[in-house]
């Protein structure tokens, strides 16, 4: 090798050492709703050559009637993101005129599945589903909402929904409240393989919730749960208190998708240290496998008890069907 080509790598390797690069972040706010960054909820998919996010915005600054939307933004690297739409309530869907929010979306048939819930109804906040064929622009479902739960375990609300498809049927994952509105929890909805996601399709699978705050750290809340097949198990990764309590984030594991056991009785994924950017949580995961095989655990955070939000992410290596993170 010539010598000036040696001593110009030699000068790169001191100026940048191998040892001392880093991975960039991912931290994406949404400013455009209130002037500051403020993005919850986040929910991901591979969808016609880009990956597209969706996740709720507030309402916007000096329109409090506008309620909780839904934003839309898009990425190439799963770090970069820029918005590119909002999905806001139709005028004459009476069910959502308060707000709309949570998303959960799934690609089946060409198309992005969105299931979200209304917003400011209290015990009747509902799941609803509306579907895309260019991940953009959703037609709502004409049986909306969807679903809420029966039986007296529960307060009749269902908000956070995901959905999957596991064992030729397709599962609703949604977190609830009991009957004094104090304790949120899990619970799960069934539908067959050839469901349009209409209302009647939809049944409890059983009735009781599948997860409820027992450890510490959870406090009175379980929510958010997101769910990732990995062979014949389904892991569900979920947010664990309240918000800011600090929420922190949880596995569970379940052959069945119905009875699930937790991995640890630590959170997976802990709040930051103080002055960190995540001080105040680490909350409302979603697992997003890529087509690639790598995992990402995307997450809410902010260190400011919720004056502001953002949305980051960072990958889930797994060992003997287990998840962990590196260092």
């Amino acid at each position: 090798m010539p010598k000036p080509i040696c001593l110009l790598l030699l000068f790169q390797l001191i100026l940048f050492p191998i040892h001392s690069q880093k991975t960039e972040k991912m931290m994406f706010g949404d400013t455009s709703r209130t002037g500051i960054p403020f993005s919850k909820d986040p929910h991901v998919v591979d969808f016609k050559g880009r990956y597209l996010m969706y996740y709720s915005i507030p309402p916007e600054k000096g329109n409090p009637n506008s309620g909780w939307n839904i934003g839309i933004a898009e990425s190439k690297d799963l770090i970069h993101w820029k918005k590119i739409g909002e999905i806001t309530p139709q005028a004459d869907a009476e069910y959502e005129k308060k707000g709309l929010c949570a998303p959960g979306a799934l690609v089946k048939d060409g198309q992005v599945n969105l299931f979200y819930q209304t917003y400011g109804n209290g015990k009747n906040d509902a799941i609803c589903h509306a579907v895309s064929d260019d991940g953009i622009h959703f037609r709502r479902n004409p049986t909306n909402p969807i679903f809420r739960p029966s039986g007296n375990w529960n307060c009749g609300r269902a908000i956070d929904a995901e959905v999957i498809k596991f064992k030729n049927r397709y599962f609703l994952y949604f977190a609830t409240r009991d009957k004094d509105y104090k304790i949120q929890m899990q619970g799960i909805a069934i539908a067959p393989e050839n469901t349009q996601f209409n209302r009647e399709d939809w049944k409890l699978a059983v009735d009781s919730s599948i997860l409820s705050p027992q450890l510490a750290w959870e406090g009175k809340c379980i929510e958010g749960a997101s769910i990732i097949r990995k062979k014949n198990k389904l892991y569900m990764f979920y947010a664990g208190s309240y918000n800011n309590a600090p929420q922190q984030i949880g596995v569970a594991v379940s052959k069945d998708g119905i009875t699930w056991k937790r991995l640890s009785n630590e959170p997976f994924l802990r709040n930051g240290k103080p002055g960190e950017w995540n001080s105040s949580e680490s909350g409302h995961p979603h697992i997003f496998a890529d087509k690639s095989g790598r995992s990402f655990l995307f997450f809410q955070g902010n260190n400011d008890n919720g004056k502001s939000w953002y949305i980051s992410n960072i990958e889930v290596f797994w060992k003997k069907g287990k998840p962990y993170l590196k260092d």
